[in-house]
């Protein structure tokens, strides 16, 4: 292993949603980290991880809605905490909770969450977590139990925690994800958070009165029969992670389980939703 990356530089047209979504979808494949800039996103991939057939798994890149362009070149490993730094940008949702870095200075918002992403997906920027904070201001959350699935750096946890949940589990099957939600964790003083290394297997014989799931569409479909089990009578279940016209497919399967559908966000074609009982 040669602890290289490859570094991939998407131009894209438009920018925006494009970039948003080539990153959610990268993410899921195994890319690390990522830098917006004024025409795209460069993105980073150890090289032993990279396939010469990962990039055809990448839905947007055979979007006919986009022009998008790349080259690739292996580079040594580098800072990436530096390299975050220079471009992560604290965001505010729904005017009640913000999500900034440790060198950002202290907000007033009602929920201030501390997040250093490293390589973890999950800032709050990418639509899908937006929305999901959203669900979580919107909903009751006092002395819910609650499993947040796929944390990735455990803001949804942390918020979950912020809003008065007694008992929570973040779950991530990805050890960065893991490690960096352990680190979350302690700098929100959120250590009643239960973190754990594993998937959908680590729920057997558990309930939950809340279930955060921010995946994706295949992952979802395939563990919802599990997160089903997992609910509790009257439970919500809130999922995202995929696009707007994957809706019906989702709430066709969770209808099928006795998951009705409530509500959902919209967001540059991303979708969360809530079902319920």
């Amino acid at each position: 292993m040669s602890g290289n990356y490859l570094e991939f530089q998407f131009k894209t047209e438009p920018v925006q949603p494009a970039s948003e979504i080539l990153i959610a979808e990268l993410g899921y494949l195994g890319f690390e980290s990522f830098v917006e800039n004024n025409d795209g996103v460069t993105a980073y991939i150890p090289v032993e991880e990279y396939e010469d057939d990962l990039l055809a798994g990448v839905h947007i890149l055979q979007s006919e809605e986009f022009e998008i362009s790349y080259t690739m070149s292996e580079i040594e490993r580098f800072n990436w905490n530096e390299e975050w730094e220079k471009n992560f940008t604290p965001i505010l949702v729904d005017e009640h909770c913000s999500v900034r870095a440790p060198f950002h200075p202290k907000t007033d918002a009602e929920f201030d969450i501390v997040i250093e992403p490293k390589m973890s997906f999950g800032t709050g920027h990418h639509a899908t977590t937006h929305m999901m904070i959203q669900h979580i201001l919107k909903n009751e959350w006092e002395g819910k139990s609650v499993l947040d699935m796929g944390c990735g750096t455990g803001v949804l946890a942390i918020l979950a925690a912020m809003k008065g949940a007694s008992k929570i589990d973040a779950i991530d099957i990805d050890n960065w994800c893991y490690l960096n939600t352990l680190e979350n964790i302690s700098r929100n003083d959120c250590e009643h958070v239960n973190v754990e290394e594993g998937g959908a297997e680590l729920l057997e014989g558990r309930t939950y009165d809340m279930i955060l799931a921010n995946i994706n569409r295949n992952i979802l479909l395939k563990d919802l029969p599990v997160y089903e089990k997992s609910l509790k009578p009257e439970g919500n279940l809130f999922l995202s992670g995929f696009y707007s016209g994957d809706l019906p497919v989702i709430e066709k399967a969770c209808k099928e389980l006795g998951l009705y559908f409530v509500e959902n966000f919209e967001r540059n074609d991303w979708v969360a939703a809530k079902f319920s009982r």
